[in-house]
């Protein structure tokens, strides 16, 4: 860690985590809990669990879960650090010098390295586009009306014909070659030196979220290739965790945003005013995508070109927003290709009305699909009915089903009766397949460990649940009895708090784990609900049942990994005594 214990759990203790996600997501108090929407994956009915008692999330869904580490770390894509020290500024709270192990101090370094290359390379890329060497870049953004202020709005920038001209620069800089061959901005080769990533193009750092600079998009000038260049994924560029001038549409008023094909689209956006929208990186649009826009936004306005590729675009990104919960409309930017010409041609206030009256992405799909087809000609008009009429079926609400029926049939001159007699044969001739079931299942083998680490993970949870336990099971059970090493290392920290302090803080014991998944499996282990029996001699029973198997399965261990003769024996001994063992809540 970067911060000693002490400090991680001033910051945990001083940010209430219902105070902190409720203003990311609206929460309902249900009892003692906290509930709402899941802001990590898509769902109607909220399984969003927030305790302030445990002060940890859990979703029963998905699956996610944590403290207040763990949420901003995911929402915001912060690392741990930055995860504490925003916390910490959050709360008030002035953080000490950081005290850092070798390896921890060699990571931290990287990526501040990393980052300072990024702000540098965008600050050297402005400033030569404003030099006597960019006056080739500048003209083109001029030449494409791009303004002095949105060019300093968005850091925009030219790199150089020279291709170790940036390399030069950053060694200037003091940056070696070890440090800059992760950057993705040079190659760094023993026998021909350092040569630059991004030479004689116009250049678009690409920033995060918070506005700090993680990558670069370069655009050609003149007809090399490729046209338009991205930076590979570094250790802060994800691709699809970022979306181009997002950092931006966050702040925006507007109620939906705009999802546009490339940067100078979303340049245009911009200064014509549309500040909400937003681009991919060079990259297929992802289900990441779809989940990071859904942080922002409950609706998401398509604005790709109109050629056939940008409509081929179009319907691969419809399921996955759709997926991710999000209502889509699409624009209509006939006769011009893209946004860019659009507003060049007729205005931002015409493009407001065209975004007034964007189509449901539905009647997009099936105006696709009627134009694969001659309408004059009567066999290929009931060919179209029909991939209609399919479309239809799996529309699954039927009042929402009804209504597509009826517009339907009103734009494209088909009856409706006959129209939803055709989308009930669909429907119920076994043509709508099922939705793919969230888990598919398992190998028997995997099933079979899960079923033998059970009780350790249902001990564990009681213990938390009830801390009254720890008394009643002392001498035994203890935390070496816990064998799978992920809920060994919970025992571990479970039992020495309750010996030092009395108590269990589960969100304090979480600090402890930085792998994402262990979080998982640990926020699971104490958000699980004990089903308790009517009768108090009922729930004896059941734990007794599983104090009784963790031991036994402890046992069993012990003896696999001994060849002591008197050590076997004393264990079968051990194991012959919990056939009288009785425990009593």
């Amino acid at each position: 860690m970067l911060y000693g214990d002490d400090i991680i759990e001033e910051v945990r203790s001083r940010n209430d985590i219902v105070d902190l996600i409720s203003s990311y997501v609206p929460l309902k108090r249900k009892g003692s809990s906290y509930f709402g929407l899941c802001p990590f994956h898509n769902e109607k009915s909220p399984s969003f669990s927030v305790s302030r008692d445990k002060q940890m999330y859990y979703c029963f869904g998905c699956g996610a879960g944590g403290n207040v580490f763990t949420f901003i770390m995911e929402y915001e894509n912060f690392t741990f650090p930055e995860a504490v020290r925003y916390l910490a500024e959050r709360a008030g709270m002035e953080l000490p010098e950081q005290e850092l192990s070798a390896e921890a101090k060699q990571q931290a370094d990287a990526k501040v390295k990393l980052k300072e290359m990024n702000k540098m390379a965008a600050n050297y890329f402005y400033i030569l586009l404003h030099s006597k060497r960019g006056e080739k870049g500048l003209a083109y953004l001029t030449r494409r009306g791009i303004t002095e202020e949105t060019i300093k709005k968005f850091g925009l920038g030219y790199a150089d014909i020279y291709q170790d001209d940036l390399y030069r620069f950053l060694k200037s800089k003091g940056f070696s070659d070890e440090e800059l061959k992760d950057s993705a901005l040079v190659t760094i080769d023993e026998a021909r030196g350092g040569s630059d990533k991004f030479w004689n193009r116009v250049m678009f750092p690409i920033q995060d979220a918070n506005s700090r600079v993680i990558g670069f998009g370069g655009r050609v000038m003149g007809d090399g290739s490729p046209k338009y260049l991205n930076s590979r994924e570094t250790k802060l560029f994800d691709k699809s965790r970022n979306l181009y001038g997002l950092n931006f549409a966050r702040s925006s008023r507007e109620k939906f945003i705009i999802l546009c094909e490339g940067y100078m689209d979303v340049i245009s956006m911009h200064q014509a005013g549309f500040t909400n929208a937003v681009a991919a990186l060079g990259t297929a649009f992802t289900e990441g995508h779809g989940m990071l826009l859904k942080r922002y936004t409950n609706e998401v306005i398509l604005s790709f070109d109109s050629d056939e590729a940008g409509q081929r675009a179009i319907l691969r990104a419809i399921p996955i927003l759709k997926g991710a919960g999000l209502t889509v409309r699409v624009l209509n930017l006939t006769p011009y290709k893209d946004p860019d010409e659009f507003i060049k041609e007729l205005g931002s206030e015409e493009l407001r009305n065209r975004i007034q009256k964007a189509r449901s992405s539905f009647m997009f799909q099936v105006s696709v699909a009627a134009g694969k087809y001659n309408q004059d000609d009567p066999e290929e008009k009931t060919k179209f009915q029909h991939e209609a009429a399919k479309l239809l079926s799996g529309i699954r609400e039927p009042l929402e089903r009804n209504n597509y029926c009826e517009a339907v049939s009103r734009e494209f001159f088909m009856g409706v009766k006959e129209l939803k007699d055709l989308v009930e044969y669909y429907g119920t001739s076994g043509y709508v397949q099922e939705k793919p079931k969230e888990q598919e299942r398992r190998p028997a083998e995997v099933k079979k460990e899960e079923k033998r680490q059970e009780p350790q993970k249902l001990l564990l949870t009681w213990l938390v649940n009830e801390p009254v336990l720890f008394q009643k099971l002392a001498g035994i059970i203890g935390p070496d009895d816990f064998i799978e090493p992920i809920y060994h290392g919970a025992a571990m920290l479970l039992f020495e708090e309750y010996e030092r302090d009395g108590k269990v803080t589960p969100a304090k014991i979480l600090n402890q784990y930085t792998d994402m998944e262990d979080q998982k499996k640990i926020a699971e282990l104490f958000n699980t609900t004990l089903k308790l029996k009517p009768l108090p001699e009922d729930n004896d029973k059941a734990l007794t049942d599983i104090v009784r198997k963790v031991k036994e399965d402890s046992i069993e261990h012990k003896m696999n990994e001994s060849n002591d003769i008197m050590k076997w024996q004393e264990l079968i001994q051990e194991k012959g005594r919990l056939a009288k063992l009785h425990i009593s809540i």
